[in-house]
């Protein structure tokens, strides 16, 4: 019997060090585990928004990945403090990161349930959850948790715990952060909280659509209610005080953020990121970030005009039920290049969405003549007198006809341009030879593909098109007496706290003479008073061009009214301001197509947009002289006569030609 106990003791003894042994074992690996933990990402700065601001230096939009607005921990009211402590973790000032206590309740009340559930999680566990782990609710989740709460708990103080947790948590609504929440259910700062908003935010994070006051009222004054007693019963408030903010409403209020500009100026903001991307090599992750302060061109009172118009539905086409009319416009100011306003597009719009202003390409039409032909043949010493040739033409296969379908057998440039003729731009290309027209395009900002050296560029004719912006900038060299001003967004981008990384340094360049420049003024002031352009007239001196494309000649279309359009533009300026104007549908077909013409609704946008953008500012004419428009022959003395190996065939009414025809050998290189 004794040795039976002996043996029984050994046993209890090589057991218990057993444990002991496991135990410290546990222990210690815990010890390393968590000591192994990297809770460095805690110490990251939060994302910051970066400011957009226009050219006055005011805040035109924001820039941001995070909804979050983080705020110091002294910003944060005491009373919001002691309600998101007594709701979510009373012993959070007492544990070590977990709450044992109110694990082992967890734990037995998961056991009799037969389940797993969250619960029992402590605050520094919620904020271990969020930065490090999956929602995964399995056990080893929670022990990672558990072990990341109290290396968290170790390595920061309380009152940074709180902090970093109260900047990141969800309360509903798109808020992030105590900040953000107080923003929008009370349209005030945190700070600036009572201890009834307190207890209303600190009802929240456990189910914020549930407890919202905009979604369900009741059960958000029930659970505030909740909060507030258990307030008192920690001892943070008094029965009196307890007794005033139940009685008192939830006092929640539904109003547009007015303190954030982030959505403003969608359109502008998206084409200031592509700028800051492909011109200066930033990555959207810095700009969204990064905290910049970035300096634009943008003109707020441009801009509001544009937007006015824009958001005005009776100055466009009634669309198809199926799909919206689409436009896009660019306004520049001339004299340095800068964008000051743009149109995106029509509708609602979304960040990072496509652009009818700066991405979209369609064939311009005759806006192009002056690009093409007309600017390249003023250079090469042609007049707005000289004499083009106006009747049947057949070059190599290539048969341009005029809208009318008439012939006129001469008309002077100036006539060409304000009638908007066809024949006479796709000769007078021919003439001086398209690699001298492709050349003067390209000095304009245009690079045209190999497959447009062809003479249907003179009536616009392009295989992959162009942008609002990029005519706009091309005719802005003309209102620039013959300077090119690269076109630009960004002015500055400089860090939050000043330090400048991008100073924008486009300088203008002289790419034709003065004259030629000048000459084309007056011509296209002609085409907007007496010409297809009038209904871009306003108040002031203006200049511009109209341009409409046909609807594709295929079987599709055969049954579509000749009067119907893909594409319709009007392209101008004043002495103030160059715009572009697109209208079109998206995708054009047999049920999707225009029914006016660039001279129609564009002109009218151009003339809207302008005058309402330069309604305070002085009308002034343009600083251009007197040009003659007495008829005369064109240098070389062919005296406005078809080419020799020219013979009428049959009319064709497109304004655009395959890349293929029409290979002009003219005399300027």
């Amino acid at each position: 019997m004794f040795k039976l106990k002996m043996i029984a003791k050994r046993w209890w003894k090589a057991g218990v060090g057993a444990v002991l042994i496991i135990s410290l074992g546990i222990v210690l690996f815990s010890y390393l585990y968590i000591k192994g933990l990297d809770v460095s990402l805690l110490n990251q700065p939060l994302p910051e928004a970066s400011i957009v601001l226009d050219k006055n230096g005011q805040k035109a939009s924001q820039l941001s990945a995070s909804k979050i607005n983080a705020v110091k921990f002294e910003e944060i009211p005491q009373v919001l403090v002691d309600a998101i402590v007594a709701v979510e973790d009373r012993r959070f000032y007492e544990h070590k990161g977990v709450d044992m206590k109110s694990i082992f309740r967890a734990v037995a009340r998961d056991v009799l349930k037969g389940s797993y559930s969250e619960g029992a999680s402590t605050i520094t566990q919620q904020l271990a959850r969020n930065l490090f782990l999956t929602a995964d609710k399995t056990v080893g989740r929670k022990l990672k948790e558990a072990a990341y709460a109290i290396k968290i708990d170790a390595t920061y103080s309380k009152n940074d715990i709180l902090e970093m947790y109260l900047n990141r948590i969800y309360f509903g609504e798109g808020s992030w952060g105590v900040q953000g929440a107080a923003k929008t259910y009370f349209n005030k700062n945190v700070s600036d909280l009572t201890l009834s908003e307190s207890a209303v935010l600190a009802a929240l994070p456990k189910a914020p659509s549930h407890y919202s006051p905009f979604q369900n009222e009741d059960q958000a004054l029930e659970r505030r209610n909740t909060v507030l007693k258990l307030m008192q019963e920690e001892g943070k408030i008094s029965p009196e005080a307890y007794e005033k903010a139940k009685a008192s409403a939830l006092g929640a209020v539904k109003t547009v953020n007015t303190d954030t500009a982030e959505g403003q100026n969608r359109a502008y903001v998206d084409a200031v990121i592509d700028e800051a991307v492909t011109l200066y090599g930033f990555t959207e992750e810095q700009l969204l970030t990064g905290g910049l302060r970035i300096t634009t061109e943008l003109d707020p009172t441009v801009q509001k005009a544009v937007t006015e118009v824009y958001n005005d539905d009776s100055l466009f086409p009634a669309s198809k039920p199926d799909q919206l009319i689409q436009s896009g416009a660019v306004l520049i100011d001339q004299k340095t290049g800068g964008v000051r306003a743009l149109a995106g597009g029509r509708g609602v719009g979304v960040f990072r969405g496509f652009s009818h202003a700066t991405q979209l390409k369609r064939q311009p039409g005759s806006t192009f003549k002056p690009i093409a032909v007309y600017g390249p043949a003023l250079e090469a010493g042609y007049k707005p007198s000289s004499m083009l040739y106006d009747g049947p033409l057949n070059i190599e296969g290539y048969q341009p006809q005029d809208w009318d379908h008439q012939s006129r057998g001469q008309v002077s440039m100036q006539e060409a341009i304000t009638s908007s003729w066809n024949v006479p731009a796709v000769w007078l290309l021919h003439e001086i030879g398209i690699d001298y027209g492709l050349k003067f395009t390209k000095s304009l900002g245009i690079t045209l593909p190999a497959q447009d050296r062809q003479l249907g560029i003179a009536l616009g004719g392009l295989s992959e098109g162009v942008s609002p912006l990029g005519m706009a900038q091309a005719f802005s060299t003309f209102a620039d007496k013959g300077v090119m001003q690269p076109a630009h967004f960004i002015s500055k981008i400089e860090t939050s706290d000043g330090h400048l990384l991008v100073q924008a340094k486009a300088k203008g360049v002289p790419v034709m003479k003065v004259e030629t420049a000048d000459a084309m003024t007056a011509m296209l002031q002609t085409a907007v008073a007496e010409g297809t352009g009038k209904n871009a007239a306003m108040n002031r001196p203006v200049a511009g061009k109209s341009g409409t494309t046909q609807l594709p000649a295929t079987k599709e279309f055969e049954g579509v009214g000749s009067g119907s359009a893909k594409d319709a533009w009007f392209v101008g300026y004043t002495p103030e301001l160059t715009a572009a104007v697109w209208v079109g549908y998206d995708r054009t077909d047999a049920t999707h197509y225009l029914t006016t013409s660039g001279g129609a609704v564009p002109a009218v946008l151009f003339r809207e947009m302008l005058s309402r953008a330069l309604a305070q500012a002085p009308i002034v004419p343009f600083d251009v002289p007197m040009v003659d428009i007495a008829q005369q022959s064109k240098p070389g003395d062919s005296k406005g006569q078809a080419p020799a190996n020219d013979s009428p065939g049959p009319s064709n009414k497109d304004e655009h030609k395959p890349a293929e025809h029409g290979k002009g050998k003219g005399k300027h290189k």
